[in-house]
């Protein structure tokens, strides 16, 4: 894949909003950008409405919200995209892989809707992947998009009480623990928003 080239701009902004609502999503990704001295805030605390995601894939829907926060903010926007892709549903529930939890949001009732639609086609092909797009915008109109993944299996019933989301059915290729069993660490390491965020950091703070 070809690293996107990106400007200066964003490296020397002090402030990214994060364009979530997602707690857990904003915690992952505040501890991700730290190190390079950014101060990162949510969108409710930047006082920024959701977006209806009315775009077609991870990538588009990244886009379409760092795009309206970095609009209304006037600040650097990142926005992600992220779900869980299983081999047997046709790659579903993918980019509704929140709509799965309903509203409010219920991953538990998400993740066994994902396990009843495995039991209903009678397959025992468990493989899934983690998706994650990484959109940046800066206010000026430059972007860029990054997307990472990892590969696993999904396991039922959950297990662990660390993570968000699919964590606790998802145990990446290579290990025995669920995303949601493992020390945040191991898993920063490891995830689609890790590889998505070091795709980032190459583009836009390598010297």
């Amino acid at each position: 894949m070809t690293r996107p080239s990106v400007s200066p701009c964003f490296a020397t902004a002090h402030t990214w909003v994060i364009a979530s609502h997602n707690a857990g999503k904003i915690k992952e990704i505040s501890a991700l950008i730290e190190p390079f001295g950014l101060t990162a805030i949510g969108a409710d605390e930047a006082g920024l409405p959701e977006p209806e995601e009315t775009e077609d894939s991870f990538e588009g829907n990244a886009l379409l919200k760092a795009r309206a926060a970095a609009r209304v903010s006037g600040k650097v926007a990142l926005a992600d995209d992220s779900g869980l892709a299983v081999e047997a549903l046709d790659g579903a529930p993918g980019i509704y892989s929140a709509r799965w939890a309903g509203e409010p949001r219920d991953f538990y009732r998400a993740m066994e809707k994902v396990e009843a639609e495995l039991e209903k086609r009678g397959t025992t092909n468990r493989n899934a992947r983690f998706v994650c797009a990484l959109a940046l915008v800066h206010p000026d109109g430059e972007e860029a998009v990054f997307v990472g993944t990892v590969d696993g299996a999904l396991v039922w019933p959950p297990r662990g009480d660390r993570g968000f989301g699919y964590d606790p059915v998802f145990v990446p290729e290579g290990h025995t623990a669920t995303f949601a069993e493992m020390e945040p660490a191991a898993k920063h390491a490891m995830s689609h928003r890790a590889d998505a965020f070091s795709q980032l950091v190459s583009a836009v703070f390598a010297e």
